[in-house]
């Protein structure tokens, strides 16, 4: 027989419950917000024709990962000039499953520009994944010098980094690039949160790929953990295959390079070579 005591505890779990459950349901992400510097800054972008011009590209220079000065330029493409893409991967902590993964586009006139999907931490937090499920960050399309967005992982974080050329062709790469900048432009004017699982930086590169490549990259763990999504990209054709995995990922590790170069104006050249 039920006594009063433990229904009363199970009402006010429930209660407990409900609140959170609608509490949830109501909060809502949105870009006013008291913003780390380094994400303070949303860009935007204008598509006239084939020219493409980014506002706010960030060009950071670092003297530690946590200190730098902020600095941001307008940067105007030309996307029938798009030569390469690049498929970037930088393992991070204890798990080996754990990375964070981004996109750098190169032009015929030796311009390169890298789109990285981040969380946009407010100041003062730090990353947790199990936050994600509780709507504690929003989403962000970085779009960033690689003097900044590569440079910071390589020679101030000193995570290891690779650098890997895709095999897409100049017509899918030009639409690739428009898939993103148009949704640089879309959580500008409607923000979104990132989520472990659904929105991330590796799942949204998935989805702008799957909607232009005819190769499908498929559900798999290796993009839920995408210090495993090289292989994958590598088993689906979509990276150099011209020699075995594991000397491909050494072929394409920059630290070294990336180093030697640092101060060289032809920094993304030179960590190509």
């Amino acid at each position: 027989m039920k006594t009063k005591r433990s229904i009363k505890v199970r009402y006010l779990a429930l209660t407990v419950f409900l609140f959170v459950s609608i509490a949830y349901i109501l909060v809502r992400p949105t870009n006013s917000a008291d913003w780390s510097l380094d994400q303070q800054v949303l860009p935007s972008v204008t598509i006239l024709g084939n020219v493409v011009t980014i506002d706010n590209v960030r060009n950071f220079r670092y003297t530690s990962e946590n200190d730098y000065t902020p600095s941001y330029y307008t940067g105007t493409y030309d996307v029938s000039k798009i030569k390469s893409v690049d498929y970037i991967v930088e393992p991070f902590g204890d798990f080996s499953g754990a990375a964070h993964t981004f996109l750098s586009f190169g032009f015929e006139e030796g311009k390169y520009v890298a789109i990285s999907v981040e969380i946009r931490k407010k100041k003062g937090q730090t990353f947790s994944p199990w936050l994600t499920f509780l709507k504690q960050y929003e989403l962000m399309y970085v779009v960033a010098d690689e003097q900044d967005v590569v440079k910071l992982r390589t020679n101030y974080r000193k995570d290891t980094v690779y650098m890997y050329p895709t095999r897409i062709d100049q017509a899918h790469a030009k639409q690739l690039f428009l898939s993103m900048i148009q949704r640089v432009n879309e959580l500008h004017d409607k923000p979104e949160f990132y989520n472990l699982f659904t929105n991330t930086c590796t799942t949204n590169i998935v989805r702008h790929v799957n909607e232009i490549s005819e190769v499908k990259v498929p559900f798999s763990y290796r993009v839920l953990m995408p210090g495993y999504s090289d292989k994958l990209a590598y088993d689906l054709g979509l990276l150099d295959t011209t020699l075995p995995y594991d000397k491909i990922r050494e072929r394409y590790k920059i630290n070294d390079k990336a180093m030697k170069y640092a101060d060289d104006k032809d920094f993304s050249l030179k960590i190509r070579e």
